[in-house]
């Protein structure tokens, strides 16, 4: 697989990886927004809106993931990575990706292994209940095995090697949850920093907190999670 260049000639510095599900409405202005040096690798799990052709008109290197699952189109995502620090990002519009290097910087002066954003609302019904209350509960789970998290947040960076040497093994919704137990059983140095959480973009639904079906569909596979990854002791 090629490596893409930015629009100066000079090869990326982050990959970031947004998997991608019916995202087309939002795609335009999430690319758009990505820093400089920074390239999208949209990771399409099976739309059917368009949201590849979107990608690969506005720069974006496309990879196709046709099992389905957040896990398992955040995982393709990295395979394809080309970059020493990787950053991962919902496709949504709900991140603004000009945050993004608040979150590398850690990671670029070895301070962190790991750095996860928490979201924080800018306004009012922006996360449903029902989503914060299930976030809250395994949070505060983690953190009284020391893992320093208050939410389970879908915007993270890290190096790219190491995070695929983790060995995360779900392709669902409890990626984010294994991957945070198997980083504290390896020692990592997790810093989590807040992050603003807007409302996703109009044309857009979240597969998680979007609905109660969703947010338990979630709750099931973080429930699987832990029964079959052991936590930090």
């Amino acid at each position: 697989m090629s490596t893409q260049s930015n629009s100066d000639g000079a090869p990326p510095l982050i990959d970031v990886v947004l998997p991608c599900l019916d995202e087309a409405a939002a795609l335009p202005g999430v690319l758009a927004a990505l820093p400089p040096g920074y390239r999208a690798i949209v990771v399409d799990n099976g739309s059917r809106d368009g949201s590849p052709e979107v990608a690969a008109r506005h720069g974006a290197l496309v990879v196709r993931e046709p099992r389905r699952g957040y896990g398992a189109a955040v995982h393709a995502g990295l395979v394809a990575a080309r970059t020493e620090i990787v950053c991962v990002l919902d496709a949504d519009g709900s991140f603004d990706p000009g945050g993004l290097p608040i979150l590398v910087a850690p990671v670029e002066a070895g301070t962190a292994d790991l750095v996860v954003g928490r979201r924080r609302p800018v306004s009012a019904g922006v996360w449903p209940w029902h989503a914060r209350a299930g976030t809250a509960l395994v949070a505060a789970l983690l953190r009284r095995r020391g893992v320093p998290v208050r939410d389970l947040s879908p915007i993270r960076a890290g190096r790219r090697a190491a995070l695929l040497s983790l060995g995360v093994r779900d392709r669902a919704f409890g990626y984010p949850l294994e991957l945070l137990i198997r980083a504290a059983r390896a020692g990592w140095r997790i810093r989590e920093i807040g992050v603003p959480y807007a409302p996703r973009a109009a044309g857009t639904r979240s597969k998680v907190s979007g609905s109660v079906r969703g947010t338990l569909r979630a709750t099931r596979d973080f429930a699987t999670v832990l029964r079959t990854v052991e936590l930090p002791r």
